[in-house]
C-alpha cells in the first residue's frame, strides 16, 4: 500500500506563509496537515522565503526539493518596488534546495547557481528522471537579459548529484509567455503542463515522444477544459492515483482572501489525450494548499509524517 506526500506554502501576506509545508494523504483525496500546520523547514538564506516546491525521490533513495528564492512579504514592496517585472529581471538568481534521507531529517538549505546573471527570476522548478541518460533533468520558468527579460519561457539542466549542473537550454518557448511546467511520463510518452501568461492566459497540456521535445499542444486538453478554467489558475502539479487514473491540481487563486486559495482537482482515466473531468467534492484538504508537488511514498513514511511534531524553534 502507498500513500502521498504534498509539499506546498501557504499564501499568507505574513513570512511564515512562505516556507515549507508537508500534507499527505493515504489515497490522494483526503488530505492532513503535518506538523499541525506549521512550517517543517524555514528559509534562512537568500529573500529568506521559499515557493512553487517540487521534491522527487533519487535513484539512491533521498529524497531532494527545490524552490523557488522569493519572499514577497518581505520583499515586494521594497526590493522589488512593487512590481512583477522588477520580480522577473532581478528576483530568485539560484534555486533553493534541501535533501533527506527519511523525510524527516533534513540538510542545511544550499543555493544552487544553476543560471546565470543574465536569467530573470527562476522559479517553479520541476524535477523528472530521464531514464534514456541516467540523469535528472531540473526545469523552470524565466526570463532572460537577451529578450530584455521578456517573454518567459521553460529552460532545464540536466544533473547526475544534484552538485554539477549542465549549461541551461530551452525546454519550451511557445509563441506567448510561459510559466509553471510540470513533466510526467506515461507509455513512453512525455507530457508537459505549463501556465500560458498571454493570449491565452491559461493552462494548457503538451506532448511529445522525447523528453526535451519538441512539443505538441493536446487540443483534448483544451476542449474539456473550455469554460471550466481561466486565467486564475496555475502552477499545475499531477500523480497517479491508487487506481491508476491520474489527478491534476490546478492552484486556484481567484480569491480576495489569501486563506481560501489552494488547489482544485481534475481526473483522468489516462494522460493520453488529456480529458480531465473536475472532481471538487472528491477531494478535501485541511487548508488552502499553495503551489507544489506531490511524491508518492510509503505506509512507513506516511506513518513517520503523521506523528511528526517540529518546535518553531528548531532550525
Amino acid at each position: 500500500m502507498q500513500a502521498y506526500l504534498f509539499v506546498h506554502f501557504k499564501e499568507t501576506r505574513t513570512p511564515e506563509g512562505e516556507q515549507v509545508y508537508f500534507g499527505i494523504s493515504t489515497d490522494g483525496y483526503h488530505w492532513e496537515k503535518v506538523n499541525d500546520g506549521n512550517p517543517v523547514l524555514w528559509s534562512y538564506k537568500g529573500d529568506k522565503g521559499v515557493r512553487d516546491f517540487t521534491i522527487t525521490r533519487t535513484q539512491d533513495g533521498r529524497f531532494v526539493i527545490l524552490a523557488t528564492d522569493l519572499s514577497l512579504s518581505y520583499e515586494f514592496r521594497y526590493k522589488y518596488k512593487n512590481s512583477w517585472g522588477e520580480v522577473k529581471r532581478v528576483g530568485s538568481k539560484e534555486l533553493v534546495m534541501w535533501e533527506s534521507e527519511d523525510l524527516i531529517h533534513w540538510s542545511e538549505q544550499k543555493m544552487l547557481p544553476i543560471g546565470t546573471p543574465d536569467f530573470g527570476c527562476m522559479w517553479a522548478p520541476d524535477i523528472i528522471f530521464d531514464k534514456k541518460e541516467g540523469d535528472y533533468i531540473i526545469h523552470w520558468s524565466s526570463s532572460h537579459k537577451d529578450t530584455n527579460y521578456d517573454p518567459m519561457c521553460i529552460y532545464y539542466s540536466r544533473t547526475k548529484d544534484f552538485e554539477t549542473f549542465t549549461s541551461p537550454e530551452v525546454l519550451y518557448q511557445g509563441e506567448n509567455p510561459c510559466i509553471d511546467s510540470a513533466m510526467y511520463e506515461e507509455d513512453g510518452k512525455f507530457y508537459l503542463f505549463v501556465k500560458g501568461v498571454g493570449n491565452p492566459i491559461r493552462v494548457f497540456m503538451l506532448e511529445s515522444e522525447n523528453i526535451t521535445g519538441p512539443w505538441t499542444k493536446v487540443e483534448g486538453f483544451d476542449e474539456c477544459m473550455e469554460g471550466v478554467i481561466n486565467e486564475a489558475y496555475e502552477a499545475p502539479t499531477a500523480f497517479k492515483m491508487p487506481d491508476g487514473k491520474w489527478t491534476l491540481m490546478l492552484d486556484f487563486f481567484g480569491t480576495k482572501e489569501a486563506s481560501e486559495q489552494g488547489y482544485v482537482p481534475f481526473v483522468a482515466e489516462k494522460l493520453d489525450g488529456g480529458r480531465f473531468v473536475r472532481s471538487d467534492s472528491d477531494f478535501s484538504f485541511p487548508y488552502g494548499y499553495k503551489h507544489g508537488t506531490i511524491l508518492t511514498i510509503t505506509m512507513e513514511e506516511y506513518e513517520s509524517l503523521k506523528s511528526y511534531k517540529k518546535s518553531p524553534n528548531e532550525h
